[in-house]
């Protein structure tokens, strides 16, 4: 029986062989590739995509028409295309609220937020990746463990701290910028540390290792080798910590004060006790959107490159 089985096999193969040469004959005639995926497949992603961005830019294209639109017509029947197109909006919101003082708040404080994060999780990551130090499994466990609970149980413990330090000490951290770039910080550095713990350690270790032997100290081998083969990362959590600090509301709606207000929170001036200026709220709200979509635009590739490449090692 085992002698017919092995006759058999010759033939057995050959078949195999005629049927994936039909296969590539067949698609050559129709012009598809032999390992192209199935046509119900495709029209069925295509038809899931299609719908998925119609979903995603129709409230992009009402909050564009109703930016356009005065507000009679906002507050009116809600029309597809204005029966009205004006750009008075688009002046009207740096006069209703201080937007330009909002602006550059929000710019200082998600600038400073994120440049300070980077720089720590760098080093604090690089010594985690390539030292073994007593504590070392308590620190990032300690660091992750940080991102279970909500930010809502840090908001009592950070006013009750910044009001008694400034009380003891004269150092304003309630109501001041540096405050709120000191809270933000305690959001985004743990999972910053974290992710970057994760990509340094998919980049081989003997980079540090000929860094030093060309002269270069571990500060050298970080700065010269390692944080340029870790641009990607690096890029991912700036955009991290920066969206954190950009759109965070609820910390920025106590901390602050008429000066040192965030966009976040002064959108809201917009809503007053005998009206709401809808139109002028669409138009900051686009406004106040352009630079994450064009930082986005801009670092795609390497906010894609950063996400993904410490997941496989």
């Amino acid at each position: 029986m085992r002698e017919s089985h092995r006759r058999a096999q010759p033939h057995r193969r050959a078949q195999a062989r005629a049927r994936v040469r039909a296969r590539v004959r067949a698609g050559r005639r129709s012009g598809r590739s032999p390992t192209a995926p199935p046509r119900s497949f495709v029209w069925t992603r295509r038809v899931v995509l299609s719908l998925l961005a119609v979903f995603a830019a129709v409230p992009v294209y009402a909050m564009l028409t109703s930016s356009l639109k005065p507000l009679e017509d906002v507050t009116g029947q809600f029309r597809w295309w204005p029966s009205e197109l004006t750009i008075r909006p688009y002046i009207d919101i740096w006069h209703t609220v201080p937007l330009a003082r909002y602006f550059l708040n929000s710019i200082i404080v998600a600038g400073a937020a994120t440049g300070l994060s980077v720089a720590i999780a760098i080093v604090s990551a690089y010594a985690v990746s390539r030292y073994r130090f007593r504590g070392r499994r308590l620190f990032t466990v300690t660091v992750l463990s940080t991102q279970m609970f909500p930010g809502i149980l840090f908001l009592l413990p950070l006013f009750l701290i910044y009001v008694n330090i400034g009380n003891a000490t004269g150092i304003a951290l309630y109501g001041s910028r540096g405050g709120l770039i000191l809270t933000y910080l305690t959001f985004s550095l743990p999972f910053s540390i974290w992710m970057l713990v994760g990509y340094f350690d998919s980049i081989p270790r003997g980079l540090d290792e000929a860094a030093r032997v060309d002269g270069c100290g571990p500060i050298g081998a970080l700065l010269r080798v390692i944080v340029p083969a870790a641009t990607p990362g690096i890029v991912a959590v700036a955009i991290y910590a920066f969206m954190t600090a950009w759109s965070e509301v609820l910390f920025a709606s106590v901390m602050t004060n008429d000066t040192t207000r965030t966009l976040a929170v002064g959108l809201r001036g917009y809503a007053t006790q005998n009206d709401v200026y809808w139109n002028q709220v669409m138009a900051a709200s686009l406004v106040v959107s352009v630079p994450v979509v064009a930082g986005f635009l801009l670092l795609q590739r390497y906010l894609v490159a950063g996400l993904t490449a410490g997941a496989v090692k």
